[in-house]
């Protein structure tokens, strides 16, 4: 097994919740199949920033909760990602506050914390929509910046490093959020950069057929990440249809959609969570069973159905290939060449399987519950390594994801934290604060990551 140095890390504290509903709408009826399906070309961005974000950063930015303080970035050369073109301080780089973060939603407050997970210390916070937008899922580009799908309709994007935030007010300081209780109101802090309202139906059972699974492609290393796209998906209730719809990075405005028919009986969601692959393409993931893949040149939709399971959690490995957590307690893994679902199998000291995320080692590590704990799997192997790591205090923990320094961060929905979680020795160090949060997606891209920049060797 390689050895990866990792450094010492400060103590820190979070939370995270929310509960899926288990009963399936009525008319959630349909075969799987595979449709092909053209651009839609809708649009539709209310930019709150008042501009939108381009690839040239800010000469000097700043901020603050009331009169906001200037700061004068320094000019650093070094590449922040394997695989960047010459792109100067416009990435994130070791050494950076913005290097490693985790951004978590807090669902009952309709917002998102920014998190320093090194230093334990949540850095900003901000809303995700207008009203009450039931933020859930997130998912962090190569340059840090995220995507918050917001189950009430719409996507919103948060800047991660202040130099590519927006002096909209052109006071000549950026005015944005500087800790958890520094929430400025909607359309006020300066690193959200757009908000994209969706069509999106309500009156059927409130948010349930939402936007939930997001996912940002890699983009291209040629403009240093910067062209990134990002996936989402919901259903287009009361109907019995799936959208999912590619959002351009930048402007915040449509690029295409397509249109997944005949959406088995999956709790009245529709994508309930998705990723990315190194081509840009879009894997979603149904609850009963159904997985969703959308071409990204020739936006083909291509449907696979499993087995009469429910399946929660959705993760790729290096080479691409979809991990799914079940809620029947076992692991299970859709082999790319038979295009079949493989159960991996069960005998984790927990009996349910939620949220899950893959390291560079190739190890799965997935949320538990009943009872509460943290699995890990070797996916290389396929072979159990740990079937019960304890998470002391623990309620439901939901969401699985990997910092930038390999440490692993469970969210629990009912302890109301989150748990860092060494590798190595499964040591836990909590972050509490966070309002009501459920977040379990790649929140902090290196999911992302690990797909666009597989380890070598």
């Amino acid at each position: 097994m390689a050895t990866i140095a990792r450094p010492h890390l400060p103590g820190l504290a979070l939370a995270l919740a929310l509960a899926p509903q288990l009963a399936c709408s009525g008319d959630d009826t349909g075969a799987s199949g595979t449709a092909t399906a053209s651009a839609s070309g809708i649009t539709g961005i209310t930019s709150i920033s008042g501009a939108s974000e381009s690839d040239s950063d800010s000469d000097s930015v700043g901020g603050g909760s009331s009169g906001g303080m200037k700061l004068d970035l320094p000019d650093d050369d070094t590449d922040g990602l394997p695989g960047g073109a010459d792109c100067g301080s416009k990435l994130p780089k070791p050494g950076d506050p913005d290097f490693s973060i985790i951004w978590i939603a807090n669902t009952g407050q309709g917002t998102v914390s920014k998190i320093d997970t090194v230093n334990a210390n949540e850095l900003a916070r901000y809303r995700t929509g207008p009203g009450n937008p039931d933020p859930s899922r997130t998912s962090v580009n190569l340059r840090g910046d995220v995507a918050v799908a917001n189950r009430a309709g719409g996507v919103t994007k948060i800047a991660a490093r202040l130099d590519s935030c927006v002096d909209s007010n052109q006071n000549g300081i950026i005015d944005t959020s500087l800790g958890p209780n520094d929430i400025r109101p909607w359309g006020e802090d300066e690193c959200v950069l757009w908000y994209h309202p969706m069509s999106f139906p309500q009156g059927l059972d409130s948010n349930q057929g939402g936007p939930r699974g997001i996912a940002w492609d890699g983009g291209q290393t040629s403009d240093c990440f910067a062209t990134a796209k990002v996936w989402v998906g919901w259903r287009d209730q009361p109907s019995n249809n799936v959208k999912i719809r590619r959002i351009d990075g930048i402007t915040g405005q449509t690029d295409d959609e397509v249109t997944a028919p005949d959406w088995q009986c999956n709790w009245g969601h529709g994508t309930y969570g998705a990723a990315a692959d190194q081509s840009g393409a879009f894997w979603g993931l149904g609850t009963r069973a159904n997985l969703v893949y959308v071409h990204p040149q020739t936006l083909q939709v291509e449907r696979y159905q499993g087995p009469d399971v429910v399946l929660y959690g959705i993760a790729l490995d290096a080479d691409g290939v979809p991990w799914l957590g079940g809620w029947d307690g076992h692991l299970w893994r859709f082999d790319l060449g038979a295009k079949t679902f493989q159960d991996m199998g069960g005998g984790f000291t927990s009996s349910r399987l939620r949220g899950l995320a893959i390291d560079k080692e190739g190890h799965a590590w997935i949320a538990g519950n009943s009872p509460c704990a943290l699995i890990q799997y070797d996916t290389k192997a396929n072979t159990l390594i740990n079937g019960g790591i304890a998470l002391p205090g623990c309620g439901e923990p939901v969401g699985v994801s990997i910092d930038r320094y390999e440490q692993v961060w469970v969210v629990d929905r009912e302890a109301d934290r989150a748990y860092r979680v060494d590798p190595d020795t499964y040591q836990t160090v909590t972050v509490d604060g966070l309002v009501d949060p459920y977040t379990y997606s790649d929140m902090t891209g290196q999911g992302l990551s690990l797909v666009v920049n597989p380890p070598v060797g």
